[in-house]
């Protein structure tokens, strides 16, 4: 397919170099599927493609970077060293088996097994995990020092020129596979690969929604600073783009980018997509790799428009499904938890049940202690069908004389409680 030529912020030779690494890919793995998606074309009026990143051959994008950057120094360099907690290390892994390199991929202790394993898979006897440090700045600090001590090459997972441009091959195939420019192209940010990778392919020729976690907003906060900031603490559980600081590279490639085009998605807000598109597409994401998709509801003026959303990827463990169900929940106002302060008396709890109704459910009842003489302290999580039916509850539980607290955005509490 011939390519359409479009204009560049920068050279010509940055989409040459992305096409190039894109055609060497292929003696590694396929395209990923650009899939026009009925259900969401038709809730938001426009035409939905989805580049199905999660159907890569690890998931995720990431090997596309890792691809690139191995073969830029193979055979010269032979020893390749990451450390990662995620798809970035099953990225270097299956690459490192496919290259026929040894690989040094560094994980923190606490990691969940499910990623050593998957890691391991991939990676087979090319690849050794060392489990080092309860933090990842622990972790990386002795993956560099190993790496340095050994003679290997460090392989970033975002701030990397050649990863740059090996991410940039998400962006060649969504040109030949649509065979037209999108209107408006969807991309989730955290370290900046991705993003960077896309947007210095297509350059000024379309509009861009660069979309982050709202508890690791780091490129907008390098945006209003002009330079990359830590935005530590941040909140992890979008782990795919959940970064303390955007790369340097990769903000220089994005600075150019309208403010106006960074969003940021809520962490609660996101699980509503991923169950909604698990049940009803039969899809599923990670939490980042939900992130475009669920940023559809913000984004003004598509309708009748052609829009591309990057489903960056697919890693996600089943175990968390009940903390995603219940945030999802949550911040649909459809669940709430509250603190009630209980009479000590016959009937009480009768009275209590009786305000509930045919749409209501206890989820949770759990009694936490005695307060007073003749009062005791009570967690009670109410599961409803609509969030206004909370308005009768807690109506009717004024007017009883209850006294309760509701917890349910309460995070502190919560912790120890929920």
């Amino acid at each position: 397919m011939s390519h359409l030529e479009v204009s560049f912020l920068g050279t010509q030779s940055f989409q040459n170099s992305a096409r190039d690494a894109t055609q060497a890919m292929r003696a590694v793995f396929p395209p990923t599927p650009l899939l026009r998606n009925e259900f969401l074309s038709e809730r938001f009026d426009a035409d939905i493609w989805l580049k199905r990143e999660d159907l890569s051959p690890v998931r995720s994008y990431k090997l596309r970077g890792a691809f690139n950057a191995m073969r830029k120094v193979i055979p010269e360099m032979s020893l390749f060293v990451c450390a990662s907690a995620g798809n970035h290390a099953q990225g270097v892994a299956f690459m490192c088996r496919q290259f026929g390199v040894r690989g040094v991929i560094f994980m923190p202790v606490t990691t969940p097994q499910q990623k050593i394993q998957k890691t391991q898979v991939f990676g087979g006897d090319n690849v050794e995990v060392r489990l080092v440090g309860d933090y990842f700045d622990d972790t990386l600090a002795s993956a560099q020092a190993f790496c340095a001590e050994a003679g290997g090459h460090f392989l970033s997972p975002f701030d990397d020129d050649d990863v740059i441009e090996g991410q940039a091959s998400v962006a060649v195939e969504i040109q030949n596979q649509l065979a037209r420019l999108p209107d408006l192209l969807v991309l989730p940010v955290g370290g900046g690969g991705l993003s960077a990778g896309c947007t210095s392919y297509f350059g000024n020729t379309l509009r861009y929604a660069l979309i982050e976690p709202t508890g690791a907003m780091s490129l907008a906060a390098a945006m209003d600073a002009g330079a990359p900031t830590d935005v530590s603490p941040i909140n992890t559980f979008v782990d795919g783009a959940a970064v303390a600081k955007i790369g340097a590279r990769t903000f220089e490639r994005l600075k150019s980018v309208p403010r106006e085009m960074v969003h940021n998605i809520p962490e609660d807000r996101i699980c509503g997509t991923i169950i909604e598109m698990l049940n009803i597409e039969g899809i599923v994401l990670e939490p980042a790799g939900a992130l475009a998709l669920e940023a559809l509801r913000d984004l003004d003026e598509i309708k009748g428009k052609t829009v591309v959303c990057v489903a960056s990827g697919g890693n996600f463990d089943f175990e968390r499904l009940p903390e995603v169900k219940e945030r999802a929940q949550r911040y649909s106002g459809v669940k709430k938890y509250f603190i009630l302060r209980m009479p000590q008396r016959p009937g009480a709890l009768k009275e209590f049940l009786g305000i509930l109704g045919p749409e209501d459910d206890i989820a949770r009842f759990e009694y936490l202690k005695k307060s007073a003489r003749n009062f005791g302290s009570v967690l009670i999580g109410i599961e409803t069908t609509r969030p206004e039916n909370f308005d009768r509850i807690t109506g009717e539980l004024d007017d009883a004389g209850f006294t309760y607290t509701d917890i349910t955005n309460d995070e502190t509490l919560a912790q120890f409680v929920i």
